[in-house]
């Protein structure tokens, strides 16, 4: 499966691409961007971010999206859902955990909400029921991003030496199928 092409009122949510590497290598290596989300990344562990969220679509039938203003070819980050296969206490294998990444040019604008809305649309109708995040506790503007998406904590953990929230969500209807 390919990751199919979502749009909101101002945005494209769209597969990767080769010719974006550049700059996705300029966000994830910013940071400030990547605060609380461990070390800048190297152009290597950008390259194999690209390629795992590829096989991620194929493999399990979702993965990350690159965002962009709709009628821009220039991302502005990535959005979507993976299977990381952690390892981390509780177990997170085998449901979709949510992440996103913007850049700071792209920060305060609403595009996280906008893009994170359409994305979990299509996770209710494609892969309906629980879905998962981890976020760092003093990530505040994630943290309220996810709990307007539905997210509430349910456990608290640790991401190798960081402790990270753990928080869940269900298809607003998941009880109904």
């Amino acid at each position: 499966m390919r990751a199919p092409t979502l749009t909101t009122d101002r945005l494209t949510l769209r597969p990767a691409q080769a010719s974006d590497f550049s700059a996705l290598s300029k966000i994830w290596s910013d940071p400030d961007v990547v605060a609380f989300l461990g070390k800048p990344r190297s152009q290597q562990d950008v390259w194999s971010a690209m390629a795992r969220s590829a096989g991620l679509w194929s493999l399990v039938g979702y993965g990350y999206w690159v965002l962009t203003e709709r009628g821009s070819d220039h991302p502005l980050g990535e959005i979507g859902f993976a299977d990381f296969k952690r390892g981390m206490t509780p177990d997170l294998s085998g449901r979709p955990e949510a992440g996103w990444v913007l850049a700071k040019s792209a920060w305060g604008k609403g595009y996280a909400g906008e893009a994170a809305r359409a994305a979990h649309v299509w996770l209710d109708e494609a892969h309906p029921g629980r879905s998962t995040c981890i976020i760092s506790p003093e990530n505040t503007a994630s943290i309220k991003l996810a709990k307007q998406l539905g997210y509430a904590v349910f456990a608290h953990s640790t991401l190798g030496d960081d402790a990270v929230l753990v928080l869940e969500r269900n298809t607003p209807d998941a009880r109904k199928r």
